[in-house]
């Protein structure tokens, strides 16, 4: 009886370390340690977060390698969602800017300069010229230094390539978050002079345009090295600390420049950019919303840009009047050109080319019942809607010009002077005219 009870003893005991062990297990895969659990930071990975993951909704952590752990693949941004834009057309005097902005955690109030002024820095680009032909504008963007990006890539994201859809750069803008992490600024450099699409014409301006706040120098990738092979491109680096300017040159912001001719700047990036309203600005509103009702999507992209446009319309208001005013203006230039998507746009040059490759089911609803003829006609329609508000908007620019110009002198220099469009404006004007352009 003895030896029976001590072996039942002994039965139970065996049950219940067996049943710890398995409590202690499912706990493990739960709870294991981010180095250990933490899937490499591949594509497959990427593909599976979920798709409305854009904004980041709640607190994550992150190992030292930059790999998303559980937690962090469900709030991470979803970076596959939008394909890239088609290749621009070729354009006898072509500006392109890749513009590399730091997304670490320090870097909110960069995007945020970034996001209220991306519109009024190219419609000052429209305003350039040579040979009295207004040139193709197109902008790239970069993402450098956020702890969601791929360890293996150096921490960095090609956003966009070099494109003339400049709703497509300001979309993606918008939607930057700031996390982490290591900024390696020569890498960062490299692979835009590297992938991005660089025009192989020496009168073309070329610019890179890189923001920052750590050392110039980080990273394996030695910054004067892909300095060089920009310069041999024919590409401009200029640098932006965000911070102290002498505190920039000893981290080698400075030199970061130089080594290609371009130029140094340093940003307050805390200070708030300082948006002129003016007694235009409702009329300007107004003549907007109707411009947007010219535009007639169709095709595979026609729905998504036409949300698109309205929705950045959207995010530019939610800063300022200004900001909406000036993206308004930019839709009146000939660089603001949606073909991909609009017919009006598409069939500018060539109407029954286009038409003749456009299916019913590719039409928008209001299309799709007319007649050929009816069809044209609703569409030319259109298009003299559109070049008459624009021309409304035209002159409106001119007297916005005048009243932001009167109330400037007004104001004291500080009031705006170190912020990003500021810098950037009067280092691009230099280096364009250097190049045979001229603005108006």
């Amino acid at each position: 009886m003895k030896n029976m009870n001590l072996l039942s003893s002994l039965m139970i005991l065996i049950v219940i370390g067996f049943a710890a062990c398995q409590v202690s297990e499912d706990s493990t895969e739960n709870n294991a340690p981010n180095t250990v659990t933490t899937a490499p930071n591949t594509r497959q990975n990427q593909n599976q977060i979920p798709p409305n993951a854009n904004a980041p909704n709640q607190q994550v952590q992150q190992n030292v390698y930059g790999s998303p752990n559980i937690v962090d693949r469900v709030s991470r941004p979803n970076y596959d969602t939008f394909p890239q834009p088609a290749a621009p057309p070729f354009a006898r005097n072509r500006i392109q800017v890749a513009l590399l902005l730091d997304t670490s955690n320090s870097m909110d109030g960069l995007i945020d300069q970034a996001k209220s002024q991306l519109w009024k820095m190219v419609n000052e680009l429209a305003k350039a010229s040579k040979e009295d032909e207004a040139p193709q504008i197109e902008i790239s963007l970069f993402e450098y230094g956020n702890d969601w990006l791929d360890s293996e890539k150096g921490f960095i994201r090609k956003v966009s390539r070099l494109t003339i859809d400049l709703e497509f750069v300001s979309d993606r803008l918008f939607e930057l978050k700031t996390k982490g992490g290591d900024e390696f600024c020569g890498w960062a450099v490299k692979d835009a002079t590297e992938i991005l699409e660089w025009s192989d014409n020496p009168n073309d301006l070329k610019i890179i345009f890189i923001a920052g706040n750590e050392e110039y120098n980080q990273g394996p990738v030695d910054y004067k090295l892909a300095c060089q092979k920009a310069k041999e491109k024919g590409i401009i680096i200029n640098t932006i600390h965000c911070g102290d300017y002498e505190k920039g040159v000893r981290e080698l912001w400075a030199d970061g420049a130089t080594c290609s001719r371009g130029t140094y700047m340093n940003i307050d990036q805390g200070k708030k950019v300082v948006h002129i309203p003016t007694p235009y600005d409702n009329k300007v509103l107004e003549l907007n919303k109707q411009l947007n009702d010219t535009y007639i999507g169709y095709g595979s992209l026609g729905d998504s840009r036409k949300n698109m446009q309205t929705s950045n319309d959207e995010k530019a208001s939610a800063y300022s009047s200004a900001n909406t005013r000036t993206r308004a203006f930019y839709k009146t230039k000939s660089n603001y050109s949606n073909s991909t998507w609009d017919l009006v746009d598409a069939t500018e040059k060539d109407y029954d080319k286009v038409m003749g490759n456009v299916k019913k089911e590719e039409l928008p609803d209001e299309l799709k019942d007319l007649s050929p003829a009816d069809r044209k006609k609703y569409i030319e329609k259109k298009r003299r809607e559109r070049k008459e508000l624009q021309m409304e908007l035209k002159d409106l620019e001119k007297k916005v010009d005048v009243y932001i110009v009167e109330k400037k002198k007004e104001m004291s220099k500080e009031e705006g002077d170190d912020t990003l469009d500021n810098v950037m404006m009067s280092t691009i004007r230099k280096q364009a005219e250097e190049k045979g352009f001229v603005f108006k």
